[in-house]
């Protein structure tokens, strides 16, 4: 789906006519952060005081975890995000979730995961990862958690903050293309690499 809105750099807009799901859909950034930190630290403590994982296992398990998040990261922003909006359903599904911050990508209370959002994907993903992966979860998981944490925190001071004048400049110069330039580029949040693979960190040139 090509980016169809102009960017307000300030303003926000309401997305729901109850308070209370307005309400629940805006947070400060240090709620999610905590959030799944505490969340994280709480299955590696579990991971050792009630698993006989190794300590090489539970290091390789929390690695896979991030590389995962990361993959994970880059579809759902490229694939559910960006989905093609060719019903009205679908169009108002699109805005809800992504379209209202490329409108207003400046709106700090909608650069995070809600609260209740956040303890519910968690609690999901550690019932779901359960079942198929068994104690491999408490180590695993937690480094999804991270993942995801590290992605919120780069995405907050992308919008946040000014870009600075070191490596991570990189990676303001890379979403400011995604937002103000080509919406079907550029993917990737914390990190391009997903977007070197599937070949969508430059625009594609027009056959002739």
């Amino acid at each position: 789906m090509e980016q169809n809105v102009k960017p307000k750099n300030q303003g926000t807009k309401q997305l729901f006519k109850s308070p209370v799901l307005e309400k629940l859909s805006r947070t400060h950034i240090a709620v999610p952060l905590i959030i799944f930190f505490s969340y994280s630290i709480a299955l590696l403590y579990w991971s050792v005081t009630h698993t006989s994982l190794s300590v090489f296992q539970t290091s390789l398990l929390f690695f896979l975890g991030v590389v995962a998040f990361s993959w994970v990261e880059y579809n759902v922003h490229r694939h559910l995000f960006h989905m093609s909006t060719y019903t009205k359903l679908r169009e108002k599904a699109q805005y809800i979730m992504h379209g209202v911050h490329h409108e207003f990508p400046k709106d700090k209370d909608r650069l995070a995961m809600p609260p209740l959002l956040s303890v519910t994907i968690s609690t999901v993903l550690l019932l779901l990862l359960r079942v198929v992966l068994g104690d491999f979860t408490f180590a695993f998981l937690p480094g999804f958690l991270v993942g995801y944490a590290g992605y919120l925190a780069v995405h907050y001071v992308v919008h946040a903050h000014q870009p600075p004048k070191n490596f991570f400049r990189k990676l303001w110069i890379n979403h400011s293309m995604h937002h103000y330039k080509h919406g079907d580029i550029i993917f990737g949040v914390s990190s391009p690499f997903w977007d070197y693979i599937y070949g969508t960190m430059k625009e594609k040139k027009a056959s002739n």
